[in-house]
């Protein structure tokens, strides 16, 4: 990694459940299917993406959940900063949450919901005919990991200035986890 270089790692919640129609949005947990693709994923982290240096993730109990279930598998304790901003987040709020980032931190991890998530992936990197954006551009399922880097610090990332590196959905490690998705 060249001196400057940052890397943005994005997590989407996993598949939570609906079965509680008297539960608030905000308070749903996961489904079987997502503490699976969770965990999955964690163990992915684990082997592919190193250590994260900054954790930021919305208190929504899917994401705790999911957080829970990723740190499982990643071997590694994740200690993230829950941010009430995060839950239903437009891109842009997204953004000034990244720009808030410790300047020392290297790689942060930002967990989250759509659609905040995955406009914010789209506005960072650069439209192009690349396989991993145009598996960006088609669906950012649950549990689906894209991991950006760029050159500069978090305070002044910008739309376009952004490299994906790394799209990884659930099914992709197993196919069992799709392509039902959301």
């Amino acid at each position: 990694m060249t001196a400057g270089t940052k890397t943005l790692t994005l997590l989407r919640h996993a598949k939570s459940g609906w079965d509680d129609p008297a539960l608030r949005d905000y308070d749903r947990g996961l489904n079987a299917k997502g503490k699976r693709a969770a965990a999955l994923i964690g163990g992915h982290l684990r082997n592919a993406a190193g250590v994260f240096d900054h954790v930021v993730a919305s208190p929504a109990v899917r994401v705790v959940e999911t957080l829970e279930q990723v740190e499982s598998s990643y071997g590694r304790t994740l200690a993230p900063h829950f941010d009430r901003r995060i839950y239903l987040a437009s891109a842009v709020t997204l953004l000034d949450i990244i720009h808030e980032a410790p300047a020392e931190a290297v790689h942060l991890l930002l967990v989250g919901h759509n659609p905040g998530l995955e406009d914010l992936a789209m506005l960072l990197v650069p439209d192009s005919d690349e396989p991993l954006r145009v598996a960006l551009e088609a669906k950012y399922p649950t549990a689906t990991i894209a991991e950006i880097s760029f050159a500069g610090e978090w305070a002044t990332l910008a739309g376009g200035s952004g490299r994906l590196t790394r799209f990884v959905r659930p099914r992709d490690l197993d196919p069992t986890l799709g392509p039902d998705e959301d």
